[in-house]
């Protein structure tokens, strides 16, 4: 067959070229699909691989078989990745056919911020066991079988109005008559497939008892099913709404598990609100997206999975999806208990209070503000109600069966009920009112004492059992949390655990069965809905039982409403609309009698109704006759890393705290993201309701909000937080262990994105009869209108010690221009807790961007807890004439602890003085093994031993193969010399906050820090050699420019993104360093995703000035300009400088020549003595018998190496450095780094890696040799011979024309893979009668090889219009086919087989031993490689036996010994000695008569012809019997 594979993601698709004639394609192509979309569309998108037989722009070839999954199953892997996975293909046409084959791929699902990381891995052997690598996730079976997922639709409640009403009235003008406003469809998608209900014309309540079929493998790699009801209409369908069915919640894969089984039962959707709008601005929330803002309807389906028996011969065996009528679910027998509940509807009561609202946004205008509460469609008056049918006056529309009878039942409620209930209206709108002013952002409704109420009657299902096994589960998992929480503080471990645990549960405690709809409070100003809060009915929902009770039910709660829908993100969703505090309580009705017991007591109630025997009617409002008095104290310390809101790049903040009806701000502090406001909000005669323990148990919450102030305009949001006070009653004692309260971390947020964090502490204070006398005293005056600023008082604030923080200034890197300015005489200014220091200033930063005085000191006090040190702020401006002073960028240092000086260990020094001992195999230990011949090896040798692909090498010779950055490595390089960005302009809001913006980013500081207690101890200042100007930075090198020679070896890059419209990129290396570019644009390599540059490049820099090396890869382009793929930057400054030593790696052994050269200029003697002068260490001492001593450490080396043996006895230590007391640390290895390609038009997500090195060396010190050659190996030319000797036991396939025996006409097809064009074709061998054919025919293969990679490298032109040749590496197999020759038609093809050349079985003797469990069986049999064994006889199973040889020549040798193709000279084979019967029937008609049909028939044909005679002479008889009679008779 001429596969293709096609890879479609939602509606894109992309297609692999196609391979002729082979059943096992290699490919080795690579697709990139962008999205921007949300999460979840994405985790929905089925990804589908489709094999599909000859393909071309005619013809869409024919689905040979597909395979499916959902991206988010990909994202749920380990490393979001399936890395080298068979996917098993099924037939979706016929399901019964089972596996039709597999496709290796890797999928990668990259979100921003994501890092791909490739698995090195050793060899390909291991992955071909395909039943051990299926593209499958952990826990599902490898054998998958196919099952029907039965999606029932029964009907639905409450829809909407999808029409206005004018179209309603001009269709009632003509048609007369008064019709539903909305035609109803369900539309059910999963798996990629979609299946459609009829369409219900005209119904609020349409009822379908239709259900809806998918074919699917079970279980399924897709997660989630969605349900959504449609409005049908002429022009475009909407969405009413959407539900999701998540299959993993509803089927358990446990030993008492379950298949996927749901209801039947009743969902809820929920969308936008209910009013239609032609241009409904929230229609995402229909479509699923996003959280509902208002109920749209409720759907009863079910769902069941049935797996099917794929052998029986009734199935049907096609996965289209298929829609047919199911009976009504009353009529179902085993539902009946079902129905039974169904039916029976129950009266719900849902009571609520509104005992404050505050913080309203002054935007929504002074109209009056009510509020409505809504569950379902009952409560909603504006929209919800669509008229109701005559008799139905109390249900409202969209509840339950609508059998006449029930509904009489509803209205016509017993006497006594309705004596009871005083005919109870629902009332579910708090009455109008005009919001009062709290300060310029927001109102608040003056409730004070009497408190609006709502009450709601409603009718459902039953189903409370759901609802409070979700409250058990819920209760538990809090319990649990808080047993870990209390148990371990911060262990990593646990934590991981702990968040898995959380995710899990989550799945278990959302219901997947609902029953009571969400309740929405919705404010309204001027009739329109302006803000909503969303509650959920479980957490509400009364029960006897304390367990299964919601959290809030019968609780006086915070309640923050906000913008519905897209409006509620972004800039207008920070500010909360309103905070109301609330109670609400939901039951039974006939529970009620205790819906009051939670509020806050001393009340009394007030009833819209008078009069007796009403005790139960619910009021309409509470009057509050119980009020304390209580004093807030807001002590607010500081605040650090907030949002920089100004384009400096900073903040001028201040913080407002509002508490019930009451707010005040702190004072503004200018310039800075970490402002330390230390200073005391006291609010006075703050009234709240209710008793006084209960307050002091559950204080109501304090709102911070954190400003900007701006001279112009209005003060911007930066972040919010929430805070709980302590409470201290009247008749508490103010002291230990509560009182005073303790500073605390609140984290601000800003939207979802963390914006800084306060530091402050907050106390609540009754003020008892007495008055203010009896609280604790205030230091200061407490007037506030004229008064000081108060601080925080001392026994909160922190105490504070005496510190000394030393500055490094080393320079300053990469500023960016000020307002187009160049930055010239830059200065750093270090401020921490009000100190500071100033830096040298830098006289001409062109010239020299360093400082002239390195080390500064300043003294401050700072608070003893670690955890309350202030950030400390670096900012950097520029000194203009006549004294100016711009800012040119700044950063702040949250965390100090890692810059904190600890003094060193004295014991360590006498540190187990024996050392350790490194062993050396000895030459004679050594295991026996071909040494591969040195002059064959070459760094790509080195390379591959490395990274395992090949283990050419012995062990000793690896290099270190990083798969990440070098940096990663070795901690960014800083052990001495720091860099922090500094930051300019505004921060940028985006929901990936771990995103650093780096537009934002000016320039970087270069410096150290290091704080410490004072006084120091002695013991260091008087250490030798001690230079005091430099402090704690000792022997640090001078800053001073300095030139140096880097070389930058490229070895590959992997992955790159696609940049032409084939799905390809032309890739070439730039590199940058300062002014310094070179361009390698001539040496592009043609359409390659993984090219291999094996360059290296020489740049003399000068550091300071030029220190960032930007190495680009790009794209050619013939027409137009190049365009970047991705960049990747490296710091060379900080690796030249630090301690690790990154300037040349440290080989792993030395040697003088060859590959393996030691590359550095410097001997491993003289880096030892240089490193041991620079640690002020004892040594080294190299003593006979291989031994080296450094400071009391004794290290042994090899000692079988005669020359330069101290040169290997110093490596030994070099590589060991990290094990040296105090000034030890890691080396850097000779490696290979892998870095991130990123591109700024698409930031976060990598474009591919690029695998290089650097080295750097100092041109005032030796010069170094020449650079290693890394240039790619270039393919060795071989020759295959394979002769074909003879088959055996073939199929035979053809019927003889006249004898009607089976017979075949053989001939063998071969070609190496990757090379179908190529293919040769032996003589036919015809009519073979026992499978039997002789050929003698030789096939010659010639073929370009890579030894190393064990791959066949091909270049050739993709297509006519191909500029140049693209090349493939594709793995040496040679395919071998057997086919019968048709003249009439197309030849049969009768079998095959594929040779892996590397590793392939031997060959049997003879045909007899010849068996097909040679190839089934191969992994436990002995393989031969070609490439070792050069030629090999043998006989070979494929449906039929092969004897071939094959023979294996370097261009060389074949170039030495020509032969001729097929039996042609030279070297001619002899022809093969076949049977007579062995020719073509029409070229020798006599020859054939001669031996099919005489040799098979020869008695029959004698027979015949006797008879024959026979018939003749009686003919002859009979006919001239008469006329001799005649002549008889007559007598003449």
């Amino acid at each position: 067959m001429d596969p293709v594979v096609c890879v479609e993601i939602g509606e894109e698709k992309k297609y692999t070229s196609m391979k002729e004639s082979t059943n096992c394609p290699y490919y080795n192509e690579y697709f990139v699909f962008d999205f921007h979309v949300p999460p979840d569309v994405m985790f929905d998108k089925i990804l589908k691989l489709s094999v599909i037989h000859s393909k071309n722009l005619l013809r869409s070839g024919t689905l040979v078989g597909n395979f499916k999954l959902d991206v988010g199953t990909v994202y749920s892997q380990s490393e979001h990745q399936f890395y080298h996975k068979w996917a098993m293909l099924s037939d979706p046409d016929d399901i019964t056919a089972g596996c039709k084959g597999y496709v290796k791929c890797d999928i990668a699902v990259v979100g921003k911020g994501d890092n791909i990381k490739t698995p090195h891995k050793a060899s390909e052997t291991d992955e071909d066991d395909i039943e051990g690598n299926l593209l499958l996730p952990e826990g599902i079976p490898s054998e998958r079988q196919w099952a029907r997922f039965y999606v029932r639709i029964y009907r639905a409640e409450g829809l909407p109005k999808m029409n206005t009403s004018i179209m309603a009235n001009v269709k009632k003008a003509f048609i007369g008559e008064n019709r539903d406003l909305v035609d109803p469809y369900v539309q059910v998608q999963f798996a990629g497939q979609k299946g459609k209900t009829s369409v219900q014309k005209s119904s609020y309540e349409p009822i379908w008892n239709e259900q809806v079929i998918f074919t699917e493998m079970f279980p399924p790699l897709c997660k989630r099913m969605k349900v959504q009801i449609r409005d049908s209409d002429k022009v475009n369908d909407v969405a009413i709404g959407t539900h999701f069915i998540d299959l993993r919640k509803i089927s358990n894969d446990g030993d008492k598990g379950f298949l996927p089984t749901l209801g039947p039962a009743w969902v809820n959707m929920y969308g936008s609100t209910r009013n239609y709008t032609l241009m409904d601005e929230h229609q995402d929330l229909n479509e699923g997206l996003g959280e509902g803002v208002s109920f749209r309807a409720r759907l009863l389906i079910s769902v069941a999975v049935e797996i099917l028996d794929t052998t029986s011969s009734e199935i049907m065996s096609s996965t289209e999806v298929q829609v047919e009528p199911v009976s009504n679910i009353s009529e179902v027998r085993h539902q009946l208990l079902w129905v039974a509940c169904e039916r029976k509807l129950e009266e719900f009561f849902l009571f609520g209070s509104f005992l404050e609202a505050t913080m309203i946004d002054r935007k929504i205008g002074d109209k009056p503000i009510n509020f409505e509460v809504t569950i379902g469609n009952y409560g909603n008056q504006i929209d919800g109600v669509s008229k109701p049918v005559a008799g139905r006056k109390k249900k409202k529309d969209g509840v339950g069966e609508s059998d006449e009878e029930e509904s009489e039942l509803i209205q016509n409620s017993s006497d006594e009920e309705a004596e009871d209930d005083g005919d109870l209206v629902s009332v579910s709108t708090s009455p109008p009112m005009k919001p009062v002013i709290t300060d310029r952002n927001y109102f608040h409704l003056p409730y004070f004492e009497k408190k609006p109420c709502i009450y709601i009657k409603s009718w459902w299902q039953d189903q409370r059992r759901r609802l409070y096994n979700s409250n058990v589960m819920d209760k538990i998992a809090d319990k649990l949390v808080r047993q870990f929480d209390s148990n371990f503080l911060e262990v990593e471990s646990v934590i991981e655990k702990k968040n898995w645990f959380l995710t899990v549960w989550q799945l278990y405690i959302i219901q997947p069965q609902h029953s009571i709809p969400d309740v929405f409070v919705w404010m309204m100003s001027n009739n329109k809905r302006i803000a909503y809060a969303r509650i959920p009915s479980k957490d509400i929902l009364y029960s006897i039982v304390d367990e299964e009770r919601g959290k809030d039910c019968g609780k006086v709660k915070a309640v923050f409403l906000r913008l519905p829908g897209k409006k509620g993100f972004g800039p207008a969703g920070w500010t909360v609309q309103a905070k109301l505090e609330m109670y609400l309580w939901l039951g039974l009705n006939k529970q009620r009698k205790d819906f009051l017991s939670g509020l806050p007591s001393g009340f009394e109630e007030n009833k819209a109704v008078k009069g007796t025997g009403l005790q139960v009617v619910p009021p309409i409002s509470l009057v509050y006759n119980m009020k304390q008095v209580f004093q807030l104290r807001a002590h607010m310390y500081q605040a650090r890393s907030l949002f920089a809101a100004d384009s400096s790049g900073l903040s001028d903040p201040f913080a407002r705290v509002f508490f019930s009806t009451h707010s005040q701000v702190t004072e503004v502090l200018s310039e800075t993201l970490c402002p330390t406001w230390d200073q005391l909000l006291v609010f006075d005669n703050v009234e709240l309701y209710g008793e006084a323990t209960e307050l002091r148990d559950d204080p109501p919450i304090i709102v911070i909000e954190i400003y900007d102030q701006d001279t112009v305009g209005k003060a911007e949001f930066i972040g919010r937080t929430f805070a709980k006070p302590l409470s201290k009653m009247v008749d508490e004692h103010y002291g230990p262990p509560r009182f005073p309260p303790q500073l605390e971390y609140y984290q601000i947020y800003r939207g979802n994105c963390p914006a800084g964090e306060l530091l402050a502490a907050f106390e609540l204070l009754q003020i008892g009869p007495a008055g203010r006398t009896e609280l604790p005293p205030i230091d200061g005056p407490t007037d506030v209108d004229r008064g000081p600023i108060l601080p925080v008082p001392l026994g909160i604030r922190p105490v504070l010690s005496r510190y000394r923080i030393e500055v490094l200034f080393w320079g300053l890197r990469d500023l960016k221009r000020i307002n187009l300015a160049q930055v010239d005489r830059p200065r750093v200014d270090i401020e921490c807790a009000g100190k500071g220091i100033q830096s040298a200033l830098i006289q001409n930063y062109k010239k020299n961007p360093n400082f002239s005085t390195l080390v500064k000191w300043f003294e401050v006090d700072l608070p003893e807890n670690e955890l309350l040190h202030p950030p400390l702020n670096i900012r950097v401006v520029d000194c203009r004439a006549f004294g100016r002073y711009t800012l040119v960028g700044s950063h702040a240092v949250t965390s100090l602890r890692k810059f904190i000086y600890t003094s060193p260990d004295k014991r360590a020094n006498n540190w187990r003085s024996n050392g350790i001992i490194f062993k050396k195999k000895k030459k004679g230990e050594e295991v026996e093994e071909e040494e591969p011949d040195e002059s064959m090896l070459d760094w790509w040798s080195k390379y591959f031993a490395s990274i395992e692909t090949m283990m050419e090498v012995r062990d000793s010779v690896c290099s270190q193969v990083y798969n990440k950055e070098l940096e990663s490595e070795f901690d960014h390089f800083e052990d001495w010399l720091h860099t922090f960005n500094l930051y300019r302009g505004k921060a940028v809001d985006d929901d990936d906050h771990n995103m650093v913006d780096d537009d934002r980013i000016v320039g970087r500081f270069k410096g150290s820090l290091c704080m410490y207690k004072l006084p120091l101890s002695d013991e260091i200042t008087r250490e030798a050699g001690f230079d005091p100007n430099m402090g704690m930075f000792q022997s640090i090198p001078h800053n001073d420019p300095i030139n140096v020679l880097v070389r930058v070896y490229v070895v590959r890059a992997t992955d790159l993104h696609p940049a032409d419209i084939n799905g390809k990129a032309d890739p070439y290396i730039v590199i940058k360093l300062g002014k310094s570019e070179i361009k390698d644009k001539e040496n592009y390599i043609s359409k390659q995703l993984n090219p291999v540059f094996g360059k290296s490049f020489d740049i003399e820099a000068t550091f300071p000035m030029e220190s960032m090396l930007t190495v680009s890869v790009y794209d050619w382009d013939l027409v137009g300009t190049d365009d970047l793929i991705g960049e990747t930057k490296i710091d060379l400054e900080n690796r030249y400088y630090s301690k690790h030593r990154a300037t040349c790696g440290i080989a792993s052994n030395y040697s003088l020549h060859g590959y393996n050269v030691w590359r550095d200029p410097q001997k491993p003697t003289q880096l030892l003595a240089k490193l041991c002068k620079e640690g002020k260490l004892d040594g080294p001492h190299y003593s006979p018998g291989g031994k080296v001593k450094v400071s009391n450490r004794i290290f042994l080396g090899p000692t079988e190496i005669e020359d330069e043996n101290e040169e290997h006895l110093a490596l030994t230590v070099l590589k060991h450095w990290e094990e040296i007391p105090r000034v030890g640390c890691k080396l850097v290895p000779e490696h290979v780094e892998t870095r991130p390609l990123l591109n700024l038009d698409k930031p976060g997500i990598e474009q591919g890696r690029i695998e290089m090195w650097v080295d750097m060396f100092p041109m005032d010190g030796p010069a170094p040799g020449p650079a290693i050659d890394i240039s790619p190996r270039k393919p060795k030319k071989y020759e295959l011979r394979v002769i074909i000797w003879n088959t055996d036991e073939v199929i035979l396939e053809d019927d003889d024309y006249f004898t009607g025996e089976k017979s075949s006409d053989i001939f063998v097809r071969g070609w190496l893979k990757g090379q179908q064009e190529d293919k040769q074709d032996t003589d036919v061998h015809y009519h073979s009668l026992t499978g039997e054919g002789n050929f003698n025919w030789r096939f010659v293969f010639p073929f370009d090889y890579l030894m190393a990679e064990e791959k066949i490298v091909i270049s050739k032109k993709e297509s006519l219009f191909s500029w140049d040749e693209t090349e493939y590496k594709i793995p040496a197999r040679l395919t071998l086919q057997v086919w019968d020759a048709d003249h009439f038609s197309a030849d049969d093809f009768l079998g095959a087989i594929e040779l892996d050349l590397n590793r392939f079985p031997r060959g049997a003797k003879t045909a007899k031993q010849c068996s097909i469990d040679m190839v089934l069986n191969e992994q436990e049999l002995p393989t031969i490689s070609i490439f070792k064994q050069k030629r090999v006889k043998g006989w070979w199973p494929f449906v039929g036996k092969v004897e071939a040889e094959l023979h294996l020549l370097t261009a060389e040798e074949a170039e030495k010994n020509p032969v001729g193709l097929g039996r042609k000279e030279p070297d001619p084979l002899e022809k093969p000695n076949r049977p007579d019967t062995s020719l073509m029937w029409f070229m020798n008609p006599l020859k054939s008569i001669r031996y099919f049909i005489w040799h098979n028939y020869r008695w029959l044909i004698l027979k015949t012809l006797a008879l024959l005679l026979l018939l003749l002479l009686l003919g002859l008889f009979l006919y001239s019997i008469p006329g001799y009679l005649v002549k008889k008779l007559l007598g003449a």
